[in-house]
């Protein structure tokens, strides 16, 4: 007895992602002005809405993310002489370019400008091309009910145990079931905030530590700063990945975070950004003004940072320097203290050194890949010598800021013994000319933050600075 054809929904089920959503972020990245003509096109209705962004974007096929165990029973059931069918929600340009490049499915049934082909508007056209029980409808969501009430069998992927109940209380014979390797939302969601990338905000604790004895209210207002630029840089880690799709996912590493393998719903992401602003204005209000000026700086530059000027070579590490340096400004305004020249002239620098480490690791790992481009980085791996240069240049710099710094007269008066500086000086420089030569070796991570958080070394070299700094007061 021939096999009955088999029906796959694709947002959800085929891919854990979401293509109308990966759409819209197209355009807005391309240009922000697409998202008010978005709430015009929300007028014609959903179907119309689909057929605008679609017809303006290009989704690659190749890079969606896909069920990897639904994808293998379907090349088996294709050997076998099944029908297949791709039956989706999502607009025939999407549909037709995912079923070309899967090369599985004999059908495609898809929305049109005036159809939206969800619900009972897609158990409607199922019925009409295969009849009523006469076919197989592997879905993931509760919308998909009204299909399977009118299907032989299901295939559930991933999808919840209450809807494989009612499944069970409808009597609906369930052919297979397919889950989809996931941490949960609240786990992946946490992964994607970057919760060890924090750390960078330890520099807002520089300025007052730095500084003669303060009060405790200075103290508590750099903690406020310090939980504000956190929640700030975890929004903006998401909006970054949302808008980084398609690049993260030729990343060898970088495809398997949450928004780029499928694992975090898109919708996920963009509730939980502003409520981490919103939580973070209110503590940098409880600061003073001038920190929440600054913090309002410090979205706008990494904003557009994540959607334009890391494009550009150059401009993209100038502008991780000043990130990284606006966090020290902003503790000295959240302290209300006085900023040391010094201590800007060092961070410039020292910081410019990381920004380029970051982008040498990155473009060293492209080259053991075989591959010649840095994809939207606005880099090539002939630059490696140059940004090697630039980078080991602009670390030995700040260390040379450092021992002027210790001859400065001002550090005489901070300090009952300054000659113990040296001997931070001399770690440091160690410790840049170690991470470099980890570069050059490609045995750094491409993230010289997260490298240090997991070096033994370079908890020594922080311990050592430590104690030189208290045996130099």
């Amino acid at each position: 007895m021939p096999l009955k054809p088999l029906c796959v929904d694709l947002d959800g089920s085929l891919t854990p992602t979401d293509t109308l959503w990966e759409g819209c972020l197209i355009l807005i990245r391309t240009n922000p002005a697409y998202l008010v003509k978005m709430f015009y096109w929300l007028l014609s209705g959903k179907a119309g809405f689909k057929q605008q962004v679609s017809k303006r974007i290009r989704l690659n096929p190749s890079l969606l993310p896909y069920t990897a165990s639904l994808l293998d029973y379907l090349g088996k059931q294709k050997q076998n002489g099944r029908h297949i069918c791709l039956v989706t929600a999502a607009n025939a340009n999407i549909a037709n370019g995912i079923a070309n490049e899967l090369g599985l499915f004999d059908k495609v049934l898809a929305s049109d400008d005036r159809t939206n082909l969800s619900g009972k508007v897609k158990a409607a056209r199922l019925v009409d091309e295969y009849g009523e029980k006469g076919f197989v409808y592997a879905a993931n969501a509760s919308v998909d009910m009204a299909v399977w009430e009118q299907a032989a069998a299901a295939i559930l992927v991933n999808a919840p145990q209450k809807l494989k109940r009612q499944l069970k209380q409808k009597d609906i014979e369930l052919e297979a079931e397919f889950a989809i390797s996931s941490n949960g939302i609240v786990r992946n969601l946490l992964r994607n905030m970057r919760l060890h990338q924090w750390a960078k905000n330890s520099l807002l604790f520089v300025p007052i530590i730095l500084a003669t004895p303060q009060p405790l209210t200075s103290w508590f207002n750099v903690l406020f700063a310090f939980i504000a630029f956190s929640l700030t840089a975890s929004s903006i880690y998401i909006i970054n990945d949302l808008f980084d799709l398609e690049a993260d996912r030729k990343h060898p590493k970088k495809r398997n975070r949450p928004f780029a393998s499928g694992a975090l719903p898109i919708p996920v992401g963009i509730m939980v950004i502003p409520l981490l602003l919103l939580l973070a204005g209110l503590l940098a209000w409880q600061v003073n003004g001038m920190f929440s000026l600054l913090l309002i700086l410090y979205i706008i530059l990494t904003t557009a940072y994540s959607i334009n000027l890391k494009l550009h070579a150059l401009v993209d590490v100038f502008t991780l320097t000043i990130l990284y340096s606006l966090r020290i400004i902003a503790g000295v305004f959240a302290a209300d203290i006085q900023v040391s020249h010094w201590l800007l002239a060092f961070s410039v620098f020292f910081f410019l050194s990381f920004a380029f480490a970051k982008r040498y690791s990155e473009l060293h790992n492209l080259a053991e890949a075989g591959d010649l481009s840095a994809g939207t980085r606005g880099y090539v791996v002939s630059d490696l010598p140059i940004i090697s240069l630039f980078g080991v240049t602009s670390s030995y710099l700040s260390i040379m800021v450092m021992i002027l710094y210790i001859h400065d007269l001002q550090a005489s008066m901070l300090y009952s013994k300054p000659m113990w500086l040296w001997s931070i000086s001399m770690v440091l420089l160690f410790w840049v000319s170690r991470i470099w030569l980890l570069a050059y070796r490609g045995q750094m991570d491409e993230d010289p933050v997260l490298f240090a958080l997991r070096d033994k070394m370079s908890y020594v070299v922080a311990a050592i600075v430590s104690c030189s700094f208290w045996l130099a007061l």
